[in-house]
């Protein structure tokens, strides 16, 4: 295996997120842009979570993670509370301006899916997912592995 895989995968990632910005422009989504969207998307699927499960679901580092939430609590999409059952941990809410804005992005990720799967077949795109699940699955497999390592 030679390195054009990583790559084309850099490569794809950094086209699509130019693209699923002029989308939500085009959409006329101006309450969030495309890294906001990915953590609504985490919110929309479960709301309330604490900023650690986050960090990891979203794969953002807590720093990282930490200035997209600031901007997203002063645009008025998320609000920063205190968890019921342990006080030194932060839970992340959305606010109705959020829950209001599902609708879009759900619209623009379906034409960013048009986008990406274009003259492929369902076999393809069924092949396709099975093997990025086994990638991502690879890689979390190493990432657990080599914070084990970091702990010895």
């Amino acid at each position: 295996m030679d390195t054009r895989t990583g790559f084309l995968i850099s490569q794809i990632k950094r086209v699509q997120d130019r693209i699923f910005e002029r989308l939500l422009q085009s959409c006329g989504v101006e309450e969030f842009n495309g890294p906001q969207g990915r953590l609504l998307y985490l919110l929309w699927q479960q709301d309330g979570v604490p900023i650690v499960e986050l960090s990891q679901k979203s794969g953002l580092a807590k720093n990282t993670l930490t200035s997209v939430l600031k901007r997203m609590e002063e645009s008025g999409l998320i609000q920063r509370e205190q968890n019921r059952t342990d006080r030194r941990q932060a839970v992340i809410t959305m606010t109705d301006k959020a829950r209001n804005a599902r609708e879009s992005y759900e619209e623009v990720s379906q034409q960013m899916n048009r986008v990406f799967f274009r003259d492929f077949s369902e076999e393809e795109i069924i092949s396709l997912d099975g093997m990025l699940d086994r990638v991502l699955g690879n890689l979390r497999e190493t990432e657990e592995s080599l914070k084990k390592e970091r702990k010895s």
